[in-house]
């Protein structure tokens, strides 16, 4: 037997103190680092010191415009994330996988546009696409599919269509424009995941999908709902801060300069959909306000908004993972302004 402060070899080979305390980990204690005290100092001085600031200058014109525009955003998206999420909890724990099975076609490529078609049905948001998503292809749903319906459902549900329509007023054009492009864009982005999509840029799962037999349904989905509520929610703010910083740092005046040009309009108000992340259910009301740009214009506005925008970039990473947002967004951005403008050009 070995004596009390003798070094023993470890199971890795590690040499260890026997006199070291252990953690409740099972591994020794090291004691306090010496820095400890500064990180106590610390921790209590910078969240003051941030209060101290934020109460300074909160009441400068420019923060309150970037904390109203944060907080317009945040609350805009709040109970559509909360739809997605329940709606995603519940797909996860009540529907069977042979639902999805019948519901699609066997064939991938007939599948995308069912899918897309789908959309229509389903009154959300951009925010509450992505879980809804994320948990189809967790049933088994090929990504292609979801997909399609990721990009249809916040762009040509009832509640969206109504208010294009009421924002354009005299202007029917325009709502079967917003129609026939965000569908033909859902769908072309569905085929193209179809040729070029790879599966190793898509972050696995991490939880488990679909029910588990002995398990309760009720708490599958309370903690299905809570995974994806908790992590969707942080990606929506730092998109929302995001969107915020560009409205109070670029002046009005940027946009008259660029409203004299078709094709630098065009591209502009899609470059502005992504920046300013409005949700889709008000978007069609600052497209119609945006009256010196051309109607194409403020099409592409409409379709490329609800698809790609700073929140759902950042949602997408965090769902999906960052190799899946950058090519899917970018893609995504091109194909809609394409569709937009061929849409627009023929209806408008």
């Amino acid at each position: 037997m070995q004596k009390t402060g003798e070094r023993s070899v470890g199971s890795c080979g590690a040499m260890v103190d026997d006199a070291a305390p252990a953690v409740a980990d099972g591994t020794p204690g090291r004691g306090s680092p010496l820095f400890w005290p500064l990180v106590l100092l610390g921790s209590a001085v910078l969240p003051g010191t941030l209060v101290v600031l934020v109460g300074l200058w909160g009441d400068e014109p420019a923060v309150r415009a970037w904390r109203n525009v944060c907080l317009s955003i945040c609350v805009q998206a709040l109970p559509f994330l909360l739809l997605g999420t329940a709606l995603s909890g519940a797909i996860n724990a009540f529907v069977p996988a042979r639902v999805f099975d019948r519901a699609l076609p066997r064939r991938p490529a007939l599948a995308v546009p069912v899918a897309g078609a789908a959309g229509v049905v389903l009154p959300g948001c951009e925010c509450a696409s992505i879980p809804v998503a994320n948990s189809l292809i967790g049933r088994g749903v090929t990504p292609a599919a979801a997909f399609a319906f990721l990009l249809s459902a916040p762009a040509v549900n009832p509640v969206v269509l109504t208010t294009t329509a009421i924002a354009f007023p005299g202007e029917p054009s325009m709502v079967v424009a917003r129609l026939l492009a965000s569908l033909a864009t859902a769908v072309v982005m569905g085929w193209l995941w179809l040729a070029l999509g790879r599966e190793k840029w898509l972050r696995p799962t991490v939880r488990h999908t679909g029910h588990r037999p002995g398990h309760s349904r009720r708490t599958e989905f309370r903690l299905g709902f809570q995974h994806d509520f908790l992590h969707a929610g942080g990606f929506v703010v730092v998109g929302a801060m995001a969107a915020a910083t560009f409205n109070v740092a670029v002046p009005d005046s940027v946009l008259d300069a660029f409203s004299g040009s078709p094709w630098l309009s065009v591209l502009f108000l899609a470059a502005l959909a992504v920046l300013l992340s409005v949700c889709s259910e008000a978007d069609a009301f600052l497209a119609a306000s945006l009256t010196g740009f051309s109607p194409v214009a403020r099409l592409v506005f409409m379709v490329v908004g609800p698809m790609v925008d700073l929140k759902l970039i950042a949602l997408q990473a965090g769902t999906f993972g960052r190799a899946f947002a950058l090519r899917f967004s970018a893609a995504t951005a091109v194909v809609a302004i394409l569709c937009s403008t061929l849409v627009g050009g023929i209806l408008l």
